[in-house]
């Protein structure tokens, strides 16, 4: 069975941390809470893992949604192109927190989404993934794990996601019970900005 790590967020050790870039490095997909939902990634320069996260996603990596999961706004230079004033003071007031962002795209992004236009880009209010961004050199792709039942959009017990999921990933980080409520989604490529759906993230900070 794949390791399943139980944590306190406010009590982190190092060597757990560790013990996740090592997996994230040889790449391994992973599972994980955040500030809004459990979701799984890996390591954006892993064309191979994303593939797998693809897969098990039911989808095409062409065709995905999948976000880019980054340390804080001082990254993003290197993925998305440069904002002006206004989207740089509404990235700054609501990040960290519960928001995915898209952005217009840089034209070299790593393979497999050399040919996006725009990116989803989140930076959460979480220690253990921001401790573990601290660790990493390039930003985790992430995505959220949904519910099997039609009428519940997201698994919220971590047990339930492990049975799932475990013969599929490397790694499980849990935190017990996660929220049900995704991240607020903004995009930032249009002018005006438009709301593609409202979640956790309140709309005042927009």
């Amino acid at each position: 069975m794949i390791p399943l790590l139980s944590i306190q967020p406010e009590n982190i050790n190092s060597k757990h941390l560790d013990e996740v870039v090592c997996v994230l490095k040889g790449g391994g997909v992973i599972i994980y809470p955040t500030d809004t939902v459990y979701a799984m990634g890996c390591l954006s320069d892993q064309p191979h893992a994303i593939a797998r996260l693809a897969k098990m996603k039911g989808i095409k990596v062409e065709k995905s949604r999948f976000s880019f999961l980054f340390k804080d706004i001082s990254d993003l230079s290197e993925y998305v192109k440069p904002f002006d004033t206004p989207t740089f003071k509404l990235l700054n007031r609501s990040l960290p927190g519960p928001y995915t962002f898209l952005l217009p795209a840089v034209k070299k992004l790593p393979k497999p989404f050399n040919k996006r236009k725009r990116i989803g880009v989140r930076i959460v209010d979480f220690p253990f993934i921001n401790q573990l961004l601290e660790k990493l050199s390039t930003p985790l792709i992430t995505t959220s794990i949904h519910h099997q039942d039609q009428v519940v959009d997201y698994e919220t017990d971590p047990n339930i996601i492990y049975e799932m999921w475990c013969e599929q990933i490397d790694y499980m980080i849990e935190t017990g019970y996660g929220g049900n409520r995704p991240s607020t989604v903004v995009d930032l490529s249009v002018s005006p900005f438009e709301i593609l759906r409202e979640g956790k993230g309140s709309l005042d900070l927009l």
